[in-house]
């Protein structure tokens, strides 16, 4: 595959790496980062699972524990979903620490996600978390091209140069190969992070380990070594063109501000200004004026109640509710869930069309930037994305809708119509009937959902696999040892 001159340059590079004591520190630097980035990812999801664990068992055991009471009581009463970790956040973090993990569900109202990690920050968190994903995203190119910026460059200023290449070495040779000693030295601390990375993985499960997350888990791998392949023959060739080592490490420092800082926010901030979101207080008021167009179920004049009302008394042949077989308060509210609830669900789709296209133009930047398309596909496959938590989220609404609906089910089967006398205990039911509404339990999405997700980030390293190898070949050609 490689030819014997490639693999002599390239074992020749591995080891003069060294040499220069500022990557030797920098190496050591990175590699204490990835050591701490691995424990505080293993005790950060211990830690929060615990909790949610808990707290899930806790909300299911106070569903229980309620007595005997109306069924409209218990839809207020309530219930929490929690948003386990994903195995895979120990090595990625993500956007899980800012979008929450815990929301309320109850009838009638969508709440939001809450207790994001973000919310409770002294405000360290604001500054940016170190997770092993972080560090080979961001430090390790740094070092690479600490690594790199002298490769061909030195030799130039050397004199040695001319004589390598006047001994028959091409420049596609001397390319492949200074890229190549790169990558071996940079496997140095990327093999014993990713078998760390499995470790933690496997164990975090009880090695109760799924084909899907062992797919997840091959593509990181096989993505953050193409992502770190990409740097190290950016180096390289950045240093070919240069005409001094100087002027290749200045040039590699700027293009590392460029792709790691400036480019990441500036298409986030660009795509938010390009597709701006209403505020969540003009969003409710959205929500809640089609709901009174629609129809209002607490206004017993309401035009579709109304004719509700109606078209019930004249099938079963009656003159008033409280002579219907069955509870019509129940009925009126289980009308009503299911107009709010889809309202809720159109004006959301809306919304996620809005953040789809902010997402999108960040996304499209990858072309531009390697580092945006592994961010982008890092999070997918570790399950931390923005798209995680929508599904989390609507996973969520669907158990509420389901659990309001349970409820008014009830009320319309058991409950009379006939209001209690005074003195009268207020209408209840067994407390039975709670156990028939069952736990909530999040279901991952599956990793094929990642593909469809992320197919602009995956074109994205295959354009940059093609425009590397594009400029090797061309730059083999015109390159000149002065």
């Amino acid at each position: 595959m490689f030819s014997h001159t490639e693999i002599l340059i390239a074992k020749h590079f591995r080891n003069t790496a060294f040499r220069n004591k500022a990557v030797f520190l920098l190496t050591i630097f990175i590699g204490l980062l990835l050591i701490y980035a691995a424990f505080s990812g293993w005790i950060n999801f211990q830690k929060q699972n615990e909790i949610r664990v808990k707290y899930q068992e806790q909300a299911r055991k106070d569903w229980l524990s309620n007595p005997d009471k109306h069924p409209h009581r218990m839809a207020h009463f309530g219930h929490f979903a929690f948003r386990p970790k994903a195995p895979l956040s120990v090595f990625d973090f993500g956007m899980e620490s800012f979008l929450g993990n815990t929301i309320f569900l109850e009838a009638h109202k969508q709440n939001t996600v809450n207790f994001s990690e973000a919310g409770f920050s002294t405000g360290m968190l604001r500054f940016g978390e170190i997770s092993i994903a972080m560090v080979l995203q961001v430090l390790l190119p740094l070092l690479i091209f600490f690594l790199g910026f002298s490769s061909i460059a030195n030799e130039r200023e050397n004199g040695t140069l001319k004589i390598l290449l006047s001994q028959g070495v091409s420049w596609k040779e001397l390319i492949v190969g200074k890229s190549l000693g790169i990558i071996s030295v940079v496997m140095t601390l990327f093999i014993p992070i990713i078998v760390a990375t499995i470790l933690l993985w496997a164990l975090l499960q009880n090695m109760n380990i799924s084909i899907d997350e062992s797919i997840r888990l091959l593509l990181i791998i096989l993505v953050y070594f193409v992502y770190l392949v990409i740097f190290c023959v950016i180096a390289v060739l950045i240093s070919a063109i240069s005409k001094s080592s100087k002027t290749a490490l200045t040039s590699l420092i700027g293009l590392w501000l460029m792709l790691t800082i400036v480019l990441p926010r500036g298409s986030q901030a660009l795509g938010a200004y390009l597709y701006s979101t209403p505020s969540k207080a003009q969003f409710n008021a959205d929500i809640e004026n089609d709901i009174l167009k629609e129809g209002d179920s607490h206004n017993p004049n309401d035009p579709h109640y109304k004719s509700l009302k109606d078209s019930l008394l004249r099938v079963y042949k009656v003159d008033s509710v409280q002579k219907l077989p069955f509870n019509y308060s129940g009925f009126v509210m289980a009308e009503g869930e299911k107009i709010s609830a889809n309202i809720y669900n159109h004006h959301l789709d809306e919304l996620l069309k809005i953040y789809d296209k902010q997402n999108s133009f960040s996304k499209g930047m990858a072309f531009l930037n390697p580092f945006m398309a592994i961010k982008n596909l890092s999070m997918a496959l570790a399950s931390t994305d923005f798209a995680s938590y929508i599904n989390f989220q609507e996973q969520a609404e669907q158990y509420r809708y389901e659990m309001a609906q349970k409820m008014n089910e009830l009320q319309i089967k058991f409950i009379s119509n006939k209001k209690p006398a005074v003195g009268e205990k207020p209408h209840a039911i067994d407390k039975k009937h709670w156990e028939e509404m069952h736990e909530f339990v999040y279901k991952e999405a599956e990793v094929s959902t990642v593909f469809s997700h992320e197919i602009i980030s995956i074109f994205a390293f295959i354009f940059w696999i093609g425009l590397l190898l594009f400029f090797i070949r061309i730059l083999s050609k015109t390159l000149k040892a002065i």
